[in-house]
């Protein structure tokens, strides 16, 4: 299969408010097999609800592509389009565009040369994520005005970048771990090769794991284990 060969399915779910898509849907979606996922709201300043839930939207968007350059794969596999329920056309060029991207890309995974069982770990480690995503967006994400730009600047600043590479990284490598000790036992080595870490975050994130009592090193067979 190539990767300007593969057919594309396009799967239209319809909810009331954009604000409603919930970063848990658009992962899941990954998980069942799309290959990406895009979002269509309301234009900024045109919300329909108090809530002006398109910035909602547009925050996760952006939060979205920032978990998947973590994890390997494309961010241009998530896209977020401003439709107001007037432009059919413009509906339809974004679409067939967003088909066009997506063919281009290639399949989920592969595209990235992602083996499938790999692509599994990071997917389920991403789902698990979310929660503790939302508690921390409280404390370290909360964009102070609600305007397009002001979104944009607040996501691609230095700031938050730091928050991604660093803690959200972190919680994210600890997830995988934990899903790959669910597999079967794994050495330091094998959970470096598996993750693509140094062998030194992989000591510093069992250290952590551990002190939390989720996992145990086995000194027999140089492994670590899920704790019982």
């Amino acid at each position: 299969m190539t990767r300007q060969s593969y057919a594309t399915e396009i799967r239209i779910i319809r909810l009331m408010c954009t604000g409603r898509v919930d970063l848990a849907f658009v992962i899941r979606a990954l998980q069942r097999g799309a290959d990406g996922v895009i979002v269509g709201g309301c234009w900024p300043g045109e919300c329909h609800y108090v809530t002006e839930g398109n910035y909602d939207a547009l925050g996760n968007s952006l939060v979205g592509g920032k978990l998947l350059d973590l994890v390997g794969l494309s961010r241009k596999r998530l896209r977020l389009e401003w439709i107001s329920a007037a432009e059919g056309t413009r509906f339809a060029e974004i679409m067939s565009d967003f088909a066009g991207q997506l063919r281009e890309l290639g399949p989920l995974g592969e595209g990235e040369g992602i083996a499938p069982d790999d692509l599994r770990i990071r997917l389920e480690a991403l789902s698990r994520l979310v929660p503790w995503l939302k508690l921390m967006e409280r404390e370290k994400l909360r964009v102070p005005v609600r305007s397009e730009e002001a979104y944009r600047e607040f996501y691609g600043s230095d700031a938050v970048d730091r928050v991604f590479s660093g803690i959200v990284a972190d919680q994210l490598a600890m997830s995988q771990t934990l899903l790959l000790l669910e597999e079967r036992p794994h050495s330091t080595r094998e959970i470096a090769e598996r993750l693509d870490l140094t062998p030194s975050d992989v000591s510093r994130h069992m250290a952590n794991t551990s002190r939390q009592g989720l996992v145990t090193y086995d000194s027999k067979e140089n492994r670590y284990v899920l704790a019982r």
